[in-house]
Order: C-alpha cells, then sequence, then structure tokens
C-alpha cells in the first residue's frame, strides 16, 4: 500500500518538479551575467543624467527578451527597480558630506542639514502619493516604447527651448541650495510627478524646475541628485519587501548581484562627469541625445525589432 502510494505521488509531483526546474533554468538564462551587465550599465549611466532610466531600461529589456515571460514580468520589473541601489550608493560616495549635514541635521545637530531635509521630505511627497495611486495605471498604459518616445521628444525639444537659458543663468546667478524655500521644495515636488510618465526623467523636471525657480546650476543638480537619493531608495525599498523574494527565486541571487555592482560603477562614472560637464556645457547634448533616442525606439517599433 505504501509502496502504491508513493509511487502514485511521484507520478504526480516529479513532473511538476521537474517543469518547475525547467522553468528556473530558462528564466535564469533569460537573465544572463552579460545582460545584467548591460541593464546594470544602462542603469548606471542613464539614472540621474537628464535622459531617463527608466525608458533605457524598458527598450534594453524588450530588444534582450528579459521580462516577456508573463511568468517573469514580475520578477524583471522589480529586478529594474532594485538595480537602482547600485545608482543610489554611488551618490551617497559623491554627495557624502551634504548627505552627513542632513543625517545631522535630522538630529538637531545642523541647521543647514535641517533645512536640507525638510526640503527633501517636502518635495518627496507629491510623486510619492501620486506613483501609490497611479502605479497601475502608469504601468499598464505608459510603461510602452511609443509613450517613452513621445516623452523623450517632449523633454528635448524643452530642453532646446529654454534649457540653456536657464542653463547660462544658472551659471552666472542664481541662490544656494541652502536658501531653498518650502515653497520651492513643494513646486519642485509637483514637477517631479511628471517623471512618473517613463521617458520623461526625474532629473531633467527636477534640475529645469529648480532653475525655473532661481536656484544656482550646482544647487538644482545637486538636490536633483539628493531628491533621487530619496525617491529611488523609497522605491526600491518597496520593491524589495514586495516583490524581492520572487525576483531571486526566479533569477538567483548572482546575476542580479552583479547588475548591482556594475550599475553602482556607472553612475559613479556618469555623476562626476555631469557634474564637470555642466560647469561649462548646456545640457543641448542631452536633447539631441534624446530625440536620437526616440527616433532609433520608433524604428524600432517599426521593424518588430522590440
Amino acid at each position: 500500500m505504501c509502496a502504491a502510494l508513493t509511487g502514485l505521488a511521484f507520478m504526480v509531483f516529479a513532473p511538476m518538479a521537474l517543469a518547475a526546474n525547467q522553468h528556473n533554468n530558462a528564466a535564469r538564462h533569460e537573465l544572463t551575467a552579460g545582460k545584467a551587465v548591460m541593464l546594470g550599465i544602462v542603469e548606471g549611466i542613464t539614472e540621474y543624467l537628464p535622459v531617463s532610466s527608466s525608458g533605457h531600461l524598458l527598450v534594453t529589456q524588450r530588444w534582450l527578451n528579459i521580462g516577456e515571460q508573463e511568468a517573469t514580468r514580475q520578477a524583471a520589473d522589480t529586478y529594474t527597480v532594485v538595480i537602482q541601489a547600485g545608482a543610489i550608493l554611488a551618490v551617497l560616495v559623491v554627495s557624502w558630506k551634504r548627505v552627513i549635514s542632513v543625517l545631522r541635521g535630522a538630529i538637531g545637530k545642523d541647521e543647514a542639514g535641517r533645512k536640507t531635509l525638510v526640503a527633501l521630505v517636502i518635495a518627496f511627497v507629491p510623486a510619492a502619493i501620486t506613483g501609490l495611486i497611479g502605479e497601475s495605471t502608469i504601468k499598464d498604459r505608459l510603461l510602452e516604447p511609443i509613450p517613452v518616445a513621445i516623452a523623450w521628444i517632449v523633454g528635448g525639444v524643452a530642453i532646446l527651448a529654454i534649457g540653456s537659458k536657464l542653463h547660462a543663468r544658472g551659471q552666472s546667478t542664481g541662490r544656494p541650495l541652502e536658501a531653498m524655500t518650502h515653497r520651492d521644495a513643494a513646486a519642485i515636488g509637483l514637477v517631479q510627478i511628471l517623471a512618473l510618465w517613463p521617458g520623461t526623467s526625474r532629473s531633467l523636471v527636477t534640475i529645469l524646475g529648480a532653475l525655473v525657480l532661481g536656484l544656482s546650476l550646482s544647487a538644482a543638480v545637486e538636490f536633483s541628485f539628493l531628491l533621487g537619493l530619496v525617491t529611488l531608495g523609497a522605491a526600491t525599498a518597496k520593491d524589495l519587501v514586495s516583490n524581492g523574494g520572487g525576483m531571486f527565486d526566479t533569477y538567483g541571487i548572482v546575476n542580479p548581484t552583479i547588475g548591482f555592482a556594475v550599475a553602482f560603477v556607472a553612475a559613479l562614472v556618469a555623476v562626476r562627469w555631469m557634474i564637470t560637464y555642466l560647469q561649462h556645457h548646456s545640457l543641448n547634448i542631452f536633447a539631441y541625445y534624446r530625440l536620437v533616442a526616440a527616433a532609433v525606439t520608433i524604428a524600432l517599433v517599426g521593424t518588430n525589432t522590440i
């Protein structure tokens, strides 16, 4: 009797175990070390530049056929959020003095840091609330190549229309970060909502928004970095808690770790380059890049490549 039951159980569960094993092998082949490196480079370079990391990651995922299966879509989406932690770490390295100031301000030992902390909280709240409410709508309607391409075009035109003038004014005049008011922070927070549209770029709208409000270029860039630290940190923590286990079950731990490390190095290089570049050049190079990226994406969609 026991032998019969054992045999029956084997007949029922063995095919299920084999299918699960085959699925895991297929999923891990989907995100190879090479693909993890590519996505890490894309994330790291584009996260803080005004070109939109979410748009680049979406197009790259489609091109690499990652997350195209229903069974791996959630894991792929989680992976692209989690590797943002590498970019977050890069900003911690670059802006460590300001971060320490903010942390000291949180415990009442640095007045300038306290003001920056309050400004970051005020600026973070609008996009956080809007993102939580509209997350499913954004993913269903805007997380596609053509909407991303449209956002790239709109952002590129905006840079060419107003970015150069604001950049020039921000270099010669403008208030320092310490002079940011609560109203400034709230306005930048509202503008950051626009970046929920993949392809828009959180860095772009926050930098332009800060320049419009009269902050100096250095203050606008630094606040954008710090606000990204808070915003991306919250998004990464949320996805890790909600879906991190499923992602590691699907892709293992090695390749996501590779992506994280590569994103850190790439973001470190990109952030330091951007800080130096904007001291002597306008934002126009990013506008031209966005327009080219949009054209390439539309061509890829038109040829059914993605």
